[in-house]
């Protein structure tokens, strides 16, 4: 991380912490990349018991120099540049946080409530760099999430692949009818699904989207020649029939681990 980065996180993570109401500061992994990188931003989870500040007046406490703010998701996600460089301020209530924990740790019968959201805020919970605790709470809800039996993950692992073989199906058809656009949406979807197929059988929360590649590679139980058939499915100047022949392969090992 760049000391310009650095310092731009000290500044609100020493400025947030001060709030009563915060209970921990997570700094996203969009802060690694060089600033000149289009995936940069200093994205800040910040987690809060009772009611935080309006928008109006988190404007106002963030200093004179913030230019292009917005507020959105209702009013708890902020956006905005600080010293040129792009900030999110995400506000999380805890009790919120509690009852999604719990979703995955002893209310299975609830997890089709992530059939569409995924996993990705509880990656975001058990990967980000804690910058502020005020007590033991972001450790407990950790080590939850890092502590998950095999029944989770199997029935999360049976419902993407539901979804995996779907897509598949789709991307069959499409190249049947000849269906150019929806042969690329089922493409993007079928490759998807087999990403979130490998993290449950490796137990790996899902990134986001634009870390599934370099993390998918890098999962210790993956097909054979998994990598090489993923790059000939991405490779541009490939026929769509090679494509789908690529896509039932991948899907046939990955159904079989």
């Amino acid at each position: 991380m760049k000391y310009k980065t650095e310092k731009l996180v000290e500044r609100f993570a020493s400025l947030l912490s001060q709030w009563p109401e915060v209970e921990c500061i997570v700094l996203n992994e969009a802060a690694e990349p060089d600033t000149l990188d289009p995936y940069f931003a200093v994205i800040l989870d910040v987690y809060y018991n009772g009611t935080i500040p309006g928008s109006a007046k988190r404007k106002e406490m963030y200093g004179p120099d913030i230019a292009a703010f917005e507020s959105s998701g209702g009013g708890n996600k902020d956006r905005f540049l600080a010293e040129n460089l792009p900030v999110r301020l995400e506000f999380k209530d805890t009790k919120k946080t509690e009852e999604l924990t719990a979703i995955i740790e002893s209310r299975k019968g609830d997890l089709w409530l992530l059939k569409d959201s995924g996993t990705y805020g509880y990656y975001r919970l058990a990967q980000g760099e804690l910058l502020f605790s005020r007590t033991g709470w972001i450790k407990q809800i950790r080590s939850k999430l890092l502590s998950l039996n095999d029944e989770f993950w199997l029935l999360m692992r049976d419902a993407v692949q539901s979804k995996m073989e779907h897509s598949l199906s789709d991307l069959g058809a499409a190249l049947f009818n000849d269906d150019e656009f929806h042969y690329l949406i089922s493409s993007a979807f079928f490759i998807k699904y087999a990403c979130l197929n490998l993290f449950c059988i490796n137990r790996h929360f899902e990134p986001s989207h634009r870390a599934y590649y370099k993390q998918v590679l890098e999962m210790p139980v993956l097909p054979e020649s998994f990598a090489a058939e993923l790059e000939t499915f991405l490779r541009e100047g490939e026929t769509r029939e090679r494509k789908y022949n690529i896509a039932q392969l991948i899907g046939r090992k990955i159904i079989a681990l």
